[in-house]
């Protein structure tokens, strides 16, 4: 049966209860982000190990947010009517994609402590790296660094401005002008992701390589993104948010999506690995090994089981794709299970023998507050699902058969 919602009546604000509690949180994780950064930065820790730390929650961040971006604009890719609502929450979240331009500063004060093995002086004499050098130098690393920022930010922008402007003129023209965006978009997001994921993660190891690696880091941020929404959707059909643009029906879509992507993350992962194991090339197997010993096995066990056996199990059945608690404990799993991946895939560059440290969670409260406080300072004062597109009356005949 057709789920028959209704858009709710008013101008489409959260209520205020929740935004004002949505702001104080995201502004007190700002100002404990903040006070974690400072503590790690000048709290005796040694810089590339902070560095390390905090280059891995600003990916967490950045990440998310790409994944966030992606969804939004292959909806628009597809002209899919279904998506009205989780689109617009989408949008709020790909706005940290603009903290991240600002969030990269202080990986580009550390970059020569964190990318110290091909930014450093004795690069000149690594035969490898010097075969490298038209690539790999600080300069352009620079200037790629900030094309990819700048295009996800004016993207991400662009996209909300445009969809904003629609709940005030209701234009279709405004949705066919996404929807001639979107391709050119999708081009760009695959682009300057796969690039990142070469600069900011696997140029760390700069001997290593992988051509899969980039849709690696591409499918973490789908998931991640896609489980951060599934929690949203929860909490907005608490608080009734949304109407019949965000019922079980549109949760039951994102939890396909959820589930899809987490199989999709689990085959690149496996996929990255039997070839590299196959293959037996010392050059490349290094890699894994580095992640296997000196305690890092229990960490690699962690990943496959978390990331991908346990919330498989969870979020295989129809009913737990419309059950409220499952589908919330399936993407808070896959939250935080995105965070040790990218823990796993930075960390072990630095540390060869896994010590956890308190440093380690300072460097993901910084990216994380403040890029809450940030984007809940520009979206909560806007309507949490647009008002006048085209596309809702569609919406609001969502179903699963």
């Amino acid at each position: 049966m057709s789920s028959g919602g209704k858009l709710p009546k008013g101008n489409g604000l959260l209520p205020k209860e929740m935004a004002a509690s949505w702001s104080k949180i995201g502004m007190a994780m700002g100002v404990v982000g903040v006070a974690a950064f400072i503590a790690g930065m000048f709290g005796g820790v040694e810089r590339a190990r902070f560095g390390a730390a905090y280059l891995t929650g600003f990916l967490f961040t950045t990440t998310i947010g790409i994944g966030a971006l992606f969804f939004v604009v292959i909806q628009h890719l597809t002209k899919a009517g279904w998506s009205v609502g989780p689109r617009r929450i989408q949008e709020w979240v790909s706005q940290g994609l603009v903290a991240s331009v600002v969030l990269f500063i202080p990986v580009l004060v550390m970059s020569h402590d964190i990318f110290h093995h091909w930014m450093g002086d004795h690069a000149a004499h690594d035969p490898i790296l010097v075969k490298k050098l038209a690539y790999l130098n600080p300069t352009f690393f620079y200037l790629r660094a900030g094309v990819f920022l700048l295009t996800w930010a004016g993207l991400a922008t662009w996209f909300y401005k445009v969809s904003k402007e629609q709940d005030q003129t209701g234009d279709r023209a405004l949705s066919e002008k996404r929807q001639s965006a979107a391709a050119p978009a999708t081009a760009a997001l695959g682009i300057t992701t796969s690039f990142a994921g070469f600069d900011w993660v696997m140029s760390l190891d700069p001997h290593w390589f992988s051509t899969i690696f980039g849709v690696y880091i591409f499918a973490g941020g789908l998931v991640s993104s896609t489980a951060l929404l599934a929690i949203i959707i929860v909490q907005f059909r608490k608080a009734n948010v949304g109407g019949g643009l965000l019922t079980v029906e549109h949760q039951h879509d994102v939890g396909k999506f959820l589930f899809g992507f987490t199989v999709f993350w689990a085959y690149i992962a496996f996929s990255q690995f039997i070839l590299i194991y196959y293959a037996n090339i010392p050059e490349e197997t290094i890699w894994y090994k580095h992640r296997w010993e000196g305690g890092w096995s229990s960490w690699s066990m962690l990943l496959f089981v978390g990331h991908f056996i346990a919330p498989f199990s969870i979020l295989l059945a129809r009913t737990a794709k419309r059950s409220m608690g499952l589908i919330s404990l399936g993407a808070g799993v896959l939250l935080v299970m995105h965070w040790v991946d990218l823990y796993w895939l930075v960390m072990p560059n630095f540390d060869h023998h896994l010590h956890f440290q308190w440093v380690d969670i300072a460097g993901l409260l910084a990216p994380v507050g403040i890029t809450m406080a940030f984007v809940s300072w520009r979206v909560l004062r806007d309507p949490a699902h647009p008002i006048k597109d085209p596309y809702i009356p569609e919406a609001l005949k969502a179903e699963n058969l």
